[in-house]
């Protein structure tokens, strides 16, 4: 069994890597900046040296979603140096998305930018690149079901993975010999954005008009070309008509 640190191992994918890890038997530390064992603050790199002690394996799943990723360079550098100074890091297990290279997305480039960080670094390393979570469509679609008329991109298709099987493998992964850039990781099928709202919307039981807009921009019209999208590597299972069905049933269940 080896020690593996887990950085945003609060958060919606960590915590169910967390999970998996222990459940196989591993030491997993935590990384947060209100952990009781390993106080962490990855912007300024503080706390980093005492948890990455004696590690073997790092999976890097912390990222400044809100905020398009701002500070996630200067954090995997800090990262990056302590994995240096601790000296029995073998390999850093990284998440990130379809279609960093080819979206012009801010926060898309800021993933590109943290693999080429941790590819230059020298260190040993697996990157495993998803599509869009389900969970991810079903927030914009909360969000925008606060308008009177639901609006969403025109033109825009998704493939949608479940979490916990990007959780899965990503816990398949987190190994002392690293695999560098493995096979992307899709969801089960692909739909344009409008529909997928149309299904959460009666999944949940809003009967609800979607408006599709188109957008402008260099980002929007990547999506369009589908970018995002990994066809030929579409091995998740769960398909988001599931995902929205479990969630209005949790949502009933939860009253």
């Amino acid at each position: 069994m080896s020690t593996i640190l887990v950085t945003g191992g609060t958060g919606t994918l960590g915590v169910l890597v967390v999970d998996r890890l222990r459940n196989a038997g591993h030491e997993v530390r935590v990384l947060s900046r209100h952990s009781p064992q390993y106080p962490v603050d990855l912007s300024e790199g503080s706390g980093l040296d005492a948890a990455m002690a004696g590690a073997e394996v790092v999976v890097h799943c912390a990222s400044n979603t809100r905020g398009g990723g701002k500070g996630d360079d200067t954090a995997t550098r800090h990262l990056i140096d302590a994995a240096r100074r601790a000296g029995t890091v073998t390999n850093i297990v990284y998440i990130s998305i379809v279609g960093v290279d080819v979206v012009p997305l801010g926060y898309y480039r800021t993933k590109l930018r943290v693999e080429r960080l941790l590819e230059a670094s020298g260190l040993g390393l697996t990157i495993l690149r998803t599509t869009q979570f389900h969970d991810l469509v079903a927030q914009l679609v909360d969000t925008a079901a606060k308008l009177p008329l639901v609006p969403v991109p025109s033109g825009v298709r998704v493939q949608p993975i479940a979490v916990g099987e990007v959780a899965d493998r990503l816990a398949e992964l987190a190994v002392p010999t690293p695999s560098g850039r493995v096979p992307d990781m899709g969801g089960p099928e692909i739909h344009t954005l409008p529909d997928l709202a149309r299904t959460y919307l009666t999944a949940t039981g809003r009967h609800r008009r979607v408006i599709p807009l188109p957008l402008a921009g260099k980002a929007y019209a990547g999506f369009k070309r589908g970018g995002n999208l990994t066809p030929s590597h579409a091995v998740g299972r769960k398909t988001f008509a599931e995902f929205a069905s479990s969630a209005a049933s949790a949502a009933r269940r939860g009253r």
